[in-house]
């Protein structure tokens, strides 16, 4: 299902002229070619290069107005919106070692992502939250567990996490996951947080409390690499701070 050739090239569908590449492998780019007056619509401070012909405008009010804002901020993402229209390429590096993956978004079918997992769309593609609850500080930074809601209809590209494991779950078939391992799932996944069973596990255990419960029909992309842990992994490395 995942490539290994380290360049993807495609026409999106009912977008002929538009034209995206995945180039590389590890730490994957995402460029899109724009013909004419198509945009490409991307969180602030995203970008990592484009053309010289292509307008950037940035603002806090997308089609969802203020509240579509405030839905984005929510869902883990940021306050402001830049719309990169063509004619001209724009191109959207991956922030950690993992993969791009471009998705579908069809009306009445939204697509739960990590928070921070959306990259860049087509500008019908609306971000808000779709899931929001603390588990533990220690766990991600205090920030909690939150998962971005992909709705609208157009073509999404989401930035996972080290390599990726898909699941497609039949009806009832249940996947307990690692909460930070949950990359995205399709909405007709039913999504809960359970406990650990076993109360030897949950004092003993070094997995932590919670656990995501993935129920099926529907497709899961597991991720392989957290930031949060990739954080605990490096933190026994990183200096320490000097005693006064």
């Amino acid at each position: 299902m995942f490539p290994s050739r380290r360049e993807v090239r495609h026409h999106l569908a009912g977008a002929p002229t538009m034209e995206a590449r995945i180039h590389g492998t590890t730490l994957p780019v995402l460029e899109i070619g724009l013909v004419g007056a198509e945009s490409i619509v991307a969180e602030a401070g995203r970008l990592s290069w484009m053309s010289d012909s292509v307008r950037m405008q940035t603002t806090a009010l997308d089609h969802g107005g203020i509240f579509g804002a405030v839905r984005r901020a929510v869902g883990g993402g940021g306050w402001f919106w830049t719309t990169f229209s063509g004619p001209g390429s724009v191109a959207f590096a991956a922030t950690l070692p993992g993969q791009i993956l471009e998705t579908s978004v069809v009306s009445g079918r939204p697509v739960l992502v990590h928070a921070r997992g959306f990259l860049a769309g087509t500008p019908e593609i609306q971000i808000s939250v779709g899931f929001q609850r603390r588990l533990g500080a220690g766990l991600f930074g205090g920030d909690g567990f939150v998962l971005q809601k992909l709705e609208g209809r157009g073509t999404a590209w989401v930035e996972l996490s080290g390599e990726i494991v898909t699941y497609d779950l039949n009806p009832g078939q249940r996947l307990l996951v690692h909460p930070g391992h949950v990359g995205m799932f399709e909405s007709s996944v039913d999504f809960s947080i359970t406990t650990v069973r076993g109360i030897r596990n949950r004092i003993f255990g070094d997995e932590g409390l919670f656990l995501a419960a993935l129920a099926g029909p529907g497709r899961v992309w597991c991720q392989s690499m957290p930031v949060a842990q990739l954080a605990h992994a490096l933190e026994p490395y990183l200096p320490k701070p000097q005693s006064q």
